[in-house]
C-alpha cells in the first residue's frame, strides 16, 4: 500500500487543483453579480443588467465545469481513500451530504432561473434569484471548508469501535474555529479571483475598443472589488489563519518560514533557499522580530523551530511547503500593489486611457488561480504527515487493495480527459467574451 500512496496523493491533488479552478470563480462571481444587479435596480441603468447578464453566462459555464470535475473527487474517497472514508465518514459525511442537499441543489435550481427566467421574473425577482445564488454558492463553500477544517483541527467527535470517528457535538464540529477563519480567507480569495477575471475582460474590451459601457463597468467593479478583497485576504483573514497555524500546527509554521531554532524575536524570512537537510536558509533576507509578532502578537513571543520536533512529524515535502507559502504571499502582495494603482487611476478617471495598466490587468488574471492553488498546497502540505491532524496518519487512510499501477493508469486518464475538457471550456469562454454582453432579455 505504501508504494501506491504517493500516486493516491498525486491523483487526488491533481483532480482537486483542477476542480478548484472553477468554484473559486463562481463563488466570487456570485457576489459581484449581486452587486451589478443591485446597481441596476438602484440607478435604473440597463447597462448594469447587461453586464450582469454576461457574467451570469460565465458563471453558468464555470458551474457546469465545476460539477463535471467535482464528481470524480467524491468517488476517490471510496476508490483511493477507502480506509479514511471508513474511519471518518461518520463525521465528515454530515457536511458533505449537507453540501449536496442544501447548497448544491439550491445553487443549480436558482442558476436556471437567472439564465433563462429574467423576462418572466422581472427585475426585482431576478435580483432576489441572484441573492439566492450567492447564498447557495457560499453555503456550499462553507460546508466544504468545514469538512476540510476537521482534517486540520478535529473537534466535536469521539473515538468509536475499530478506530472509527463518530460525531458527538454537531455544533462544535459545524462551527469549528478553524473553519470560520479558513472560510473567511477562502471566500475573500475567491472574490480576488473573480475580480481579476472581471477586470481582465473589461481591460481586453477597452484595449480592443469593444463594448465600451460593459468594459467600463467591469473594470470599475473588478478593480475596487479586487483591491478590497486583496486587502482582506492579507488582513485580517490571512493574519488570523497564520495565528491559528502557529497555535495548533507549530511544525507547519516552522516549515513554512524555514525556522529551525526556537526563540523569541523570531525573524521573518522574506527570501531565501531552505536547506532542510543541514537545517539552514541560504542567502536569506530577513526582517527581525516580525514572525513572533505575526504569529503571537508580541515581538518577544517564543516561536518554536523544527529542531524541537521529531523528524517523523515534519511535513514530508518541506521544500515544496516552504516555496508554496512564499509564492502565495508574494503574489498576494503584488495583487494589492496592482489593484491599488488601478484604483488610483480609476478614481482620477484615467484608467481607461492608461494602456500599460490595462495590459497589466488583462494579463494578470491567471495569477490569482496560481496563488489559490499554492495556498491550498500550503494548507494541505502543512497538515502532513496526517490525514486528520494528530489522529490519523496519511499512510493509514489509503485503499489497501488498490495498487500503484491502477492509480497511475487512472491518473493518466484523468489528465487526458481534463485536458480535453479544459480546451472545450476555453473555447466556450472565448466565444462568450468575443460575443460580449447583450441587451436581449432571456
Amino acid at each position: 500500500m505504501e508504494m501506491a500512496l504517493p500516486w493516491h496523493r498525486l491523483q487526488f491533488g491533481f483532480t482537486a487543483a483542477f476542480h478548484y479552478i472553477f468554484p473559486q470563480l463562481t463563488m466570487g462571481l456570485a457576489l459581484l453579480i449581486v452587486v451589478l444587479k443591485a446597481l441596476g435596480l438602484k440607478t435604473g441603468d440597463q447597462r448594469y443588467h447587461d453586464a450582469a447578464r454576461f457574467w451570469i453566462r460565465i458563471f453558468g459555464l464555470n458551474f457546469a465545469m465545476g460539477v463535471a470535475t467535482g464528481i470524480p473527487m467524491e468517488f476517490q474517497f471510496g476508490t483511493n481513500w477507502a480506509e479514511f472514508t471508513r474511519r471518518t465518514g461518520g463525521v465528515i459525511g454530515q457536511t458533505l451530504a449537507m453540501e449536496g442537499i442544501f447548497a448544491f441543489f439550491l445553487e443549480s435550481s436558482v442558476l436556471a432561473l437567472l439564465v433563462w427566467g429574467e423576462r418572466r421574473l422581472g427585475p426585482r425577482k431576478h435580483f432576489a434569484a441572484a441573492i439566492l445564488l450567492w447564498f447557495g454558492s457560499w453555503l456550499s463553500g462553507y460546508f466544504i471548508v468545514t469538512t476540510n477544517a476537521f482534517l486540520h483541527h478535529p473537534v466535536g467527535y469521539i473515538a468509536g469501535p475499530e478506530g472509527t470517528l463518530q460525531l458527538a457535538r454537531f455544533s462544535e464540529f459545524l462551527f469549528n474555529p478553524w473553519a470560520l477563519v479558513e472560510y473567511a480567507h477562502v471566500m475573500c480569495a475567491a472574490v480576488v479571483t473573480s475580480a481579476f477575471v472581471m477586470a481582465a475582460v473589461g481591460a481586453f474590451w477597452a484595449l480592443s475598443g469593444k463594448h465600451a459601457a460593459t468594459a467600463a463597468i467591469s473594470l470599475r467593479l473588478g478593480v475596487w472589488a479586487g483591491l478590497i478583497s486583496s486587502l482582506l485576504v492579507a488582513f485580517p483573514t490571512g493574519d488570523l489563519q497564520g495565528k491559528m497555524t502557529a497555535r495548533h500546527k507549530p511544525i507547519a509554521l516552522a516549515t513554512m518560514e524555514g525556522r529551525f531554532d526556537s526563540g523569541a524575536y523570531a525573524d521573518l524570512t522574506m527570501i531565501g533557499q531552505p536547506d532542510f537537510k543541514n537545517m539552514r536558509i541560504d542567502n536569506p533576507i530577513r526582517v527581525p522580530g516580525i514572525l513572533s509578532f505575526i504569529a503571537y502578537g508580541s515581538f518577544s513571543s517564543q516561536v518554536r523551530g523544527l529542531k524541537e520536533f521529531p523528524r517523523e512529524d515534519w511535513p514530508d515535502n518541506p521544500e515544496l511547503l516552504y516555496y508554496s507559502f512564499h509564492v502565495m504571499v508574494g503574489l498576494g502582495t503584488l495583487f494589492i500593489a496592482l489593484m491599488s494603482l488601478a484604483a488610483l487611476l480609476q478614481w482620477r478617471g484615467r484608467l481607461l486611457t492608461t494602456r500599460l495598466v490595462l495590459w497589466a490587468l488583462m494579463l494578470a488574471f491567471p495569477f490569482p488561480y496560481i496563488a489559490t492553488v499554492f495556498g491550498w498546497m500550503t494548507a494541505e502540505l502543512g497538515r502532513q504527515p496526517w490525514l486528520v491532524y494528530g489522529v490519523m496518519r496519511t499512510v493509514e487512510g489509503a485503499s489497501p487493495m488498490v495498487g500503484s499501477g491502477s492509480v497511475t493508469f487512472t491518473l493518466l486518464g484523468f489528465a487526458g480527459t481534463y485536458f480535453v475538457l479544459g480546451l472545450c471550456f476555453l473555447y466556450l469562454i472565448g466565444r462568450e467574451i468575443a460575443h460580449g454582453p447583450t441587451a436581449q432579455h432571456a
